[in-house]
């Protein structure tokens, strides 16, 4: 239907959540229990991981990772330009220096080169964003992390279901976070999950999540060893993510299956750039770049089709302001880069449309 409303994202409730949700109820206990255990074990499997951690939100998983590989007070944290500003507002939190550096154009991920000009004896970490699904050099990354003695904590908050050389984003550094916001493949509302190998992180995470108790404790007669926080996930939440787990793999094709289709649909036009998804990689959404990004968007929106421009560079947000001339990559890139419609509820024909209409824009 040529004026049905084609989302940029879309949430979908399944079956499966309310029968879950109703096992939270009849419980008649909905704070954080044994259904946040069970995601927490469904995702760890999913991704090939030792440990998962479910947390109130991807934001709140990358601040007690940080805490947890001993980030604070005087340490400074490198992190990419590109991103949404949790990323670096957990750094912040931490008490730590977010260190700004540029991105590679090709993958938006953070710029290899510019890592090694940031590090100072300072540097505790490096944070790698893997925008839309699209893997950082975590090989490179990782290389000068061992050298330098450094942290490497991945924001994988847009990568869940992305594989790089067989084994998931998220699960090549000492920790990795993921988002469960609405906007995600997994929503429960707000969430996240940390994943790691490493039993020593794993054993700080526990208490620094639930007040500084490393088992579930009762409010009253429990014992606190260390410093710890209130970023308990909740059974309710739990319940959410579990129902739509099920449908996990059939989500991450169909978004695989809309990237494929812009790809080949729009790969002759000239005055667009596709950002380039590797095989082992599930794109969250399908995003591309044009010197007439604005009129683009505003052209679409006209034809009720919803899309949805990239972040500012974080170096132009007002808490974090730097001179552009410091990133050359995001400040010409990311003003020109658009997310075109990604939600796994399209078929392939709102697809093409899109396509057919961005054919008609630039031809």
């Amino acid at each position: 239907m040529e004026n049905k409303k084609i989302p940029w994202w879309q949430p979908q409730v399944e079956k499966e959540d309310y029968e879950f949700i109703k096992r939270a109820l009849d419980a008649n206990f909905v704070n954080e229990g044994p259904l946040t255990e069970e995601f927490e074990k469904k995702i760890a499997y999913f991704v090939g991981a030792k440990h998962a951690v479910a947390t109130t939100s991807c934001t709140a998983a990358i601040f007690l990772s940080l805490k947890a590989v001993g980030v604070g007070q005087g340490d400074e944290v490198i992190v990419p330009d590109a991103t949404f500003i949790a990323t670096v507002n957990a750094v912040e939190l931490a008490g730590a220096k977010p260190v700004l550096v540029d991105i590679d154009p090709e993958t938006l991920a953070i710029s290899v080169e510019a890592i090694k000009k940031a590090i100072t004896p300072k540097t505790k970490a490096i944070i790698p964003v893997h925008v839309t699904g699209r893997g950082a050099n975590m090989e490179a990354i990782l290389d000068i992390a061992k050298k330098n003695n450094i942290f490497v904590i991945e924001d994988a908050a847009e990568a869940l279901g992305s594989k790089h050389k067989g084994k998931f984003l998220g699960t090549l550094g000492s920790a990795g976070c993921f988002s469960f916001a609405a906007n995600k493949t997994l929503a429960t509302g707000q969430g996240g999950m940390i994943v790691t190998d490493s039993d020593e992180v794993f054993k700080k995470l526990r208490p620094l999540k639930d007040h500084g108790r490393p088992v579930h404790g009762t409010g009253g007669d429990d014992t606190h060893d260390t410093i710890g926080y209130n970023f308990r996930m909740t059974d309710l939440q739990a319940a959410v993510g579990l129902g739509q787990f099920a449908h996990l793999k059939e989500r991450l094709q169909r978004m695989k299956k809309n990237y494929q289709l812009y790809a080949e649909n729009l790969k002759d036009i000239k005055e667009i750039k596709i950002f380039h998804s590797r095989s082992e990689e599930m794109p969250q959404w399908t995003d591309v770049a044009t010197d007439k990004r604005d009129e683009l968007e505003k052209y679409l929106r006209g034809k009720n089709i919803d899309c949805r421009k990239y972040w500012h560079p974080i170096h132009r947000q007002l808490p974090y302001k730097l001179p552009d001339e410091n990133f050359p990559v995001s400040s010409a890139l990311l003003p020109k880069s658009l997310w075109l419609p990604s939600a796994f509820t399209l078929t392939d024909e709102d697809v093409l449309r899109v396509c057919d209409e961005i054919k008609k824009f630039f031809w």
